[in-house]
C-alpha cells in the first residue's frame, strides 16, 4: 500500500504532465517551456526534473500511450483476412480520423510534435519510430490497394493520402458539434475524398504506364 509521500509524488507527476499536455495543445510543444509547465501545473520547475529528465521526456510519456494504441487498431484491421485492401484501407483512414479527433487536445502532441521525415532511417526519438511505423503500415495497405511496388511512389501516395487525413483532422479540431454528430454528418464526404484520392492514384498510374509504352 502506498505511503502518502509515494501518493503525492504521483499525484504530482500527474498534474505534470497533464499540465504540459494542456499547454502542448494550446500553444504547441515547440515554445512551451519548462517553468510554464511548472507554474500550471502549481510546483517548482526543480520538482519536474525529479520525474522527467527534460521536455523531450514529457512529451514521450503524454504520446507514446495514444500511438501505441492507434497502432494496436490499425495493424488490427491491416491484419484482417475477410476484407480486402480497398476496404482494409478506408477503414484504417476512418479509425485514423475517429482516433485523432477523440482526442483532438493531444492530437498535435502525439502526431506531429518534434516529428522527423517519415522516410529517416534512424530518428533519435522513439515516438517519431512507432509514428514512422504507422506511416510504413499505411503505405503498405495502399500499395497493396493499387498494385504499385515503386518505392519512391508509393511514398509519395502515402503522403499525399497522409496530407489529406491531417488536413480533415486540423479542420475539426476546435470544432464544438459533439464527435458522434460530427461523423454521421461528414462520414460520407471522409470517405468519398479517400475514394477520390484513390481515383487519383490509379489515373497516376494509368498515365504513367501509358507514358512508358509509348
Amino acid at each position: 500500500m502506498a505511503n502518502k509521500q509515494e501518493l503525492r509524488s504521483e499525484e504530482t507527476k500527474k498534474n505534470i504532465l497533464e499540465a504540459a499536455g494542456r499547454l502542448f495543445g494550446k500553444r504547441g510543444y515547440e515554445v512551451v517551456t519548462i517553468r510554464e509547465i511548472a507554474k500550471e501545473a502549481g510546483c517548482s520547475h526543480t520538482a519536474i526534473y525529479l520525474y522527467y529528465k527534460d521536455k523531450e521526456s514529457l512529451l514521450h510519456h503524454l504520446a507514446m500511450p495514444l500511438l501505441q494504441e492507434l497502432k494496436l487498431l490499425l495493424e488490427d484491421i491491416s491484419h484482417r483476412q475477410d476484407a480486402g485492401g480497398s476496404a482494409k484501407l478506408k477503414s484504417i483512414c476512418r479509425t485514423f480520423i475517429e482516433f485523432c479527433l477523440l482526442h483532438q487536445s493531444m492530437y498535435t502532441t502525439f502526431i506531429t510534435a518534434s516529428s522527423s521525415r517519415v522516410d529517416e532511417q534512424n530518428p533519435k526519438l522513439q515516438i517519431n519510430k512507432v509514428r514512422i511505423e504507422l506511416f510504413q503500415l499505411l503505405m503498405s495497405v495502399l500499395k497493396d490497394v493499387l498494385g504499385i511496388s515503386d518505392n519512391e511512389q508509393s511514398l509519395a501516395f502515402a503522403r499525399i493520402l497522409f496530407y489529406n487525413l491531417h488536413g480533415i483532422i486540423s479542420t475539426y479540431l476546435n470544432h464544438k458539434e459533439p464527435l458522434q454528430e460530427l461523423l454521421v454528418r461528414l462520414s460520407p464526404t471522409f470517405e468519398q475524398s479517400v475514394e477520390a484520392l484513390f481515383l487519383g492514384f490509379h489515373e497516376i498510374i494509368k498515365q504513367g504506364a501509358n507514358n512508358h509504352e509509348s
